[in-house]
This record gives structure tokens, sequence and C-alpha cells, in this order.
């Protein structure tokens, strides 16, 4: 390949992403010099996240600038470089675009990774990578789960909330996951091996409430929160004393044109002297090596299960992407470059 596929924001999308948000284009694939070395990126991970850094709003990150790739997560081998710290053919994991060849500056958030520990590349994108170790540090570090307590898990049957799930079964606590429909719901239960699933669909806050109430009548010590909006007003209405709520997603407002919803029973924080922590994982980048491996040994012992949706081609991102909000995606969602 002589040219570099790269797909650019075009426009800030307003409420859903539109197929003309984005355009895809060829450009000359960039030369590495002073210090810096190109990646040839095989896999990109496709994430809520992204599309808040499509707004130009203030957050964590700033936002993608129109024209630039859109951002990613990518895993991928050195194709040059100028730098002495990567060889040509090192594997690595990075914060680039979504395109076949990003150039890295000196600096940059890149570091090396032994595909030797993983079953593919992209486990380092899925359970060895940020998916797995925002569960783990979010449920363990933000949680401090202790045996026998309730942990209460939204978007369950996603990336990050299987991990949860299984993680806090892992630390021998009773794991209740709500998800979107009876084939999600089933999967919690069989793949994840959660205690309880909930189908949220069609059911206001009050009878959401009223299920959660029947299967934790002492409350919930733990809340892994990825959805927000109606589910985590229900999920506020049944906390035990001293309850933890790790705010980790809110994707149901993430395409919201008119506003961000925001909780209303934020109330019972006070009535149950329980914590909101809102987690980001980069805070424990550099604990990634750590948790990986334990991770890895977890996976090796069969004591955890990681699922992948791969989506192959860059001429498909927007329709991959798109997946994360109609709840297409079943595993974690990573688009397959090259």
């Amino acid at each position: 390949m002589n040219l570099n596929r790269r797909f650019l924001l075009s426009r800030r999308p307003i409420g859903t992403p539109r197929p003309d948000d984005f355009s895809l284009v060829q450009t000359p694939i960039p030369q590495a010099a002073d210090g810096s070395f190109v990646v040839r990126n095989r896999y990109a991970s496709l994430d809520p996240a992204q599309r808040g850094w499509m707004d130009d709003a203030p957050s964590y990150m700033p936002p993608i600038k129109l024209g630039d790739p859109v951002r990613a997560t990518t895993v991928g081998q050195v194709h040059s470089s100028a730098n002495p710290g990567f060889a040509i053919g090192d594997w690595v994991l990075g914060l680039n675009g979504i395109e076949d060849y990003s150039l890295v500056a000196p600096g940059g958030f890149t570091q090396k990774i032994d595909i030797a520990r993983s079953p593919s590349p992209s486990y380092f994108l899925s359970g060895m990578g940020a998916v797995g170790l925002t569960g783990y540090f979010g449920l363990i570090e933000v949680g401090k789960p202790r045996r026998g307590e309730t942990v209460l898990v939204s978007g369950a049957a996603g990336a990050v909330g299987s991990a949860v799930g299984q993680i806090a079964k892992i630390k021998e606590c009773r794991t209740i996951g709500i998800a979107g429909g009876p084939v999600k719901c089933k999967r919690l239960i069989s793949d994840y091996h959660f205690d309880v699933a909930i189908d949220y669909h069609g059911k206001s806050v009050t009878a959401l409430s009223a299920e959660i109430a029947t299967v934790a009548p002492g409350g919930v010590d733990i809340v892994f929160e990825n959805v927000g909006g109606d589910i985590l007003d229900a999920a506020l209405m049944n906390l035990a004393p001293k309850a933890r709520v790790i705010l980790c997603g809110l994707i149901c407002e993430y395409n919201c044109a008119e506003g961000k919803i925001g909780a209303r029973n934020i109330w019972q924080l006070i009535v149950k002297q329980a914590t909101m922590h809102g987690f980001l994982i980069m805070d424990y980048v550099p604990r990634f090596a750590e948790g990986g491996a334990q991770i890895a040994r977890w996976i090796g012992e069969g004591r955890m299960r990681i699922d992948e949706d791969i989506v192959e081609g860059i001429e498909n991102t927007y329709s991959a992407f798109m997946k994360l909000f109609s709840g297409g995606n079943q595993g974690k969602l990573i688009l397959k470059i090259a």
C-alpha cells in the first residue's frame, strides 16, 4: 500500500452522527524524522467516548479537530522509525487515529506490547486493554468490593460491563446486570455468570426500580454505571447505606441534540450517605502492565471470558461505530484496519 487511508471528522455531529459528518481520504504515508516513528495500524478500538470527543465542548481530552482523523486507541506495528526506542516491526499500543499509518511524535502515548501474551493482538484493545482495565481498576480501586456485597452493572452485556461483572464474581460478590433485550440478558447468565439479569426495555424508572428492589432487597453496595438516564435513576433508588456509585459512562446522553438529561434521584446519595465517583482509565496508565497481567491470568484460568466483535475494513468505520448506539455489537467493538 502506497497511500494512507484516513477516516476524518468533517463536521461536528448534532445528535446522532450522520455519514456525511465524516470522510475517507487518501494521503501520502507520513515520514519519520527527528525522533518520531510511523505506526502501521492493524486494529482500532471503537468506543462510546469517541462520540464525546467529536463535540466542541470541554472534556478530559481536547475535541477532535475538524479535518483530523477520528481519535482511537490502536494496535499496530512500527513501519518506519527515527526513534531508537522503537524498531521497525515492534508491536505497539497507542492513541492515534483511524487511519492506515500514524505519525507518532516523541513523548506520545505509545507503548510496546508483547503479543505473545494474548490469543490475538486485538486483545490489547479488549480484555487486556482499556476495556478490561477499565473494569479492573474501576471496580477494584474505586469500588473496593468486599466479599458478599451486591454489585449492579448497567450496560452489562457490553465490553466493559461484562468485564466488571466477571471481576465482581471473582471477588465473590453478588452480581446484577442490566441489559437490553432477552438475548443479551441470557448471555449475562450463560456467558458472564451474573447472578441476576434485568431487561430494561419498555420499563419506566418506577418499574425498573421496583425490579431492582425485588432482587436486591438490602440495596446495592456498588453501582457501576455505563448508561445513565433512567437506568441510573432507578439504581439510585436502590442504594445500600454507604454505597459507591462509579460513573464510567453515560452513553444514553451522548447523542442528545437537545441537551443532557442528568440524574434526578441524586438526592439518594444524601439519604444513604453514598458516594459517586467519576472514573477515567487514563489515571491508571502507569499500572496497565499490572492489570493486564492479572486479567491475562484470569483468562488463562478460564475465569474470564472476553468477546470481540471485529469489523473488517476502514471503509466500514461509520456503520461499525453506529453499532455502539444501536446495541448491535456482540462484545468489544474493534475495527480491523489491516
